[in-house]
């Protein structure tokens, strides 16, 4: 329905002036204030101008962008303010005790006004002009202000003329306000700071999450947003989230994100309230791919959770090596607020398919403190709880911690903090019991995960085998591989009859410094996490430019030509790092080994003692011999 062309002609008898308008706000009265880039500006300066006849105002809001000078010191004794999300604009007077901060979820806000838990006397709304059947549009922010002005006893609206008409659940009717106030001025604008290189590796691992036909929740902040970035090749994305941004215009237009594989809403994005810049306001006007809806509706976990392959991205502050998050404050210093984090890690928790994810870089301050922590800081929230947090990623990569053991998530997110802060985390996770005290401590300050070496290789019957740097980590797929293998395949590999490989005596094999010494895993997607099916490995000798090298490859997956794979794969990265040689002892009777050796196109030497055959490779291929 277009804009009735003399809107104020109309609908004369319900318009009246800003400063008329707040005129009939009294003192004692709750006051709730529209969300994001929708704050209706010309009413908050009404308000604050009429502070003089007014006392003891309470003003909840949300998110706001833009001014908010009813936070100031002057206004004290006249306003104060209820955020249910900390932003920038009132950050200092949550600090200085002169705003106080509600810690709630966004899907529980809605009730509390409908149940008159919070009772609201006054909705100061922004509004798009009204079509000739008098409905309205609440724009780029229907969030929790539909509920608000539902239930408030007066509802005053900022009908501003560069208002986006959105679509979805997002009209009020004229009848439903009591007064009109016109407006026209552009909405102010968000700018996502530019990602620098930390925010967009951590951007990257996210991305590596996010499979074909997901559905996508993508949380307020850089960390969040940075994964846009690098969803470019993927196909048939949906979007059901609370903030849209300009970002996911891009995607949209680049055909990323068609809502064709959606399970609830198909073929619509979903979203509650927009920031951005003017060009995301002029896509979203009168769009019929996007609709808003409120809060109670987007961030109902129960409905998150029936989207299929549902992935909610959300950032933490911090996180303690037992899995607990904390999102809204530093220490016992509120920062921010839950926004929807619980409800959709919660929701893609139980959605088929679906994955959570907390995204933070691994350090604050310019690197001088770790962001992951031995315990949470004194004071400090936990929002996600270490029994709701599922995927924790860093730049330096991705712990899954959810039905883990406590050393296992404790091991998994120290091999994701700051090399520097590793040995120390280490430490305090052993002093804490966390992890046992046999657990190797490495040079990681000197040492780094050379994650360039993982690649995916196809075998022979069509499979595919991801090889990758063996991990600290992986003990446990370790030890799976050794107590599946027949007697035959451990002695063949550790010359003699072994029965047992205990912790301890696991640990030099997984705690590897990359550098003097190497291994490749061969893994494949296991419920349980990474199963291994096969290990290639080389220790260097310090004294000379040789390596010795050995294979084991699980009985199952044997003739599929992974042990030649493995070694054309050490032998180039051995080459790269100036290793000219390699050594093995091989048992007579391992004619599979023996055959790999043969048939790598390189130059041997091979003695035999006994029943082992020592043998030499001349790393150097034959054709630069020529």
């Amino acid at each position: 329905m277009p804009e009735a062309k003399d809107w104020k002609t109309q609908f004369h008898d319900r318009i009246a002036s800003a400063r008329a308008a707040v005129g009939e706000i009294r003192s004692g009265n709750r006051i709730f204030i529209g969300t994001g880039c929708g704050v209706p500006k010309t009413l908050v300066e009404a308000l604050v101008n009429e502070a003089r006849h007014l006392a003891d105002c309470d003003i909840y809001h949300l998110l706001t962008i833009g001014d908010a000078p009813y936070a100031q010191a002057r206004y004290r004794d006249r306003f104060r303010l209820h955020t249910f999300f900390i932003s920038d604009n009132v950050r200092e007077a949550v600090r200085e005790g002169a705003a106080d901060y509600i810690p709630i979820c966004l899907s529980d806000i809605p009730d509390e006004f409908d149940s008159g838990r919070c009772p609201l006397d006054v909705a100061l709304i922004q509004v798009s002009p009204p079509d000739s059947n008098g409905l309205m549009s609440l724009g780029v922010s229907v969030d929790i202000v539909r509920t608000a002005a539902e239930n408030a006893r007066m509802v005053i609206a900022e009908v501003n003329e560069q208002t986006p008409r959105t679509c979805g659940n997002s009209l009020i009717h004229v009848n439903d306000v009591d007064h009109l106030v016109p407006a026209d001025y552009p909405l102010p604008e968000y700018h996502i700071p530019k990602p620098d290189e930390t925010i967009r590796r951590i951007g990257q691992y996210v991305a590596q999450l996010v499979d074909d036909g997901c559905t996508l929740e993508i949380g307020i902040g850089t960390v969040s947003q940075s994964v846009l970035e690098f969803l470019k090749d993927k196909k048939d994305l949906g979007i059901h989230t609370e903030m849209f941004t300009d970002s996911l215009v891009d995607l949209i237009k680049a055909g990323v994100i068609t809502c064709s594989k959606k399970s609830v809403d198909r073929g619509k994005v979903v979203v509650s309230f927009c920031m951005g810049t003017q060009r995301l306001y002029e896509f979203i006007h009168n769009n019929l791919f996007i609709e808003f809806h409120p809060t109670s509706y987007v961030n109902d976990p129960f409905l998150i959770s029936r989207h299929h392959k549902m992935v909610g991205i959300n950032m933490a502050l911090q996180v303690d090596l037992t899995g607990q998050i904390c999102s809204d404050s530093v220490g016992h210093e509120f920062y921010s607020g839950f926004g929807g984090q619980i409800d959709f890690i919660r929701g893609a928790a139980r959605a088929r398919g679906g994955k959570p994810i907390i995204a933070l870089p691994s350090t604050a301050k310019g690197e001088t403190i770790s962001r992951i922590v031995p315990t949470l800081s004194q004071g400090a929230g936990v929002v996600v709880t270490r029994g709701d947090v599922h995927y924790v990623v860093t730049e330096y990569g991705i712990a899954y911690l959810h039905g883990k053991s406590v050393m296992e998530r404790a091991l998994s997110l120290i091999n994701i903090a700051h090399p520097k802060f590793r040995n120390e985390l280490l430490k305090e996770a052993k002093r804490l019991r966390f992890v046992r005290e046999e657990q190797i401590e490495l040079p990681w300050e000197s040492m780094e995960y050379p994650e360039s070496l993982q690649r995916t290789h196809v075998l022979k019957d069509g499979t595919q085998v991801l090889f990758r740097s063996i991990k600290t980590t992986d003990d446990r797929s370790l030890k799976d591989l050794f107590y599946s293998l027949s007697q035959e395949s451990i002695y063949y590999r550790f010359f003699q009859p072994l029965k047992e490989l205990t912790f301890s005596k696991r640990q030099p094999f997984v705690s590897i410094d990359y550098t003097r010494e190497l291994a490749l895993v061969g893994v494949v997607e296991d419920p349980g996490g990474d199963q291994i099916v096969a290990v290639g490995r080389y220790a260097r000798d310090p004294k000379s430019r040789a390596a010795e090298v050995a294979f084991l490859v699980r009985d199952d997956w044997q003739n599929l030509g992974i042990g030649h794979y493995l070694f054309q794969t050490l032998a180039e990265i051995a080459r790269s790092k100036r290793i000219d040689t390699f050594q093995a002892s091989v048992l007579a009777s391992n004619h599979a080994m023996l055959r790999v050796f043969q048939a790598s196109g390189f130059d041997l030497k091979m003695h035999r003692e006994d029943e082992v055959y020592e043998i030499e490779v001349d790393l150097t291929p034959r054709k630069e011999k020529v």
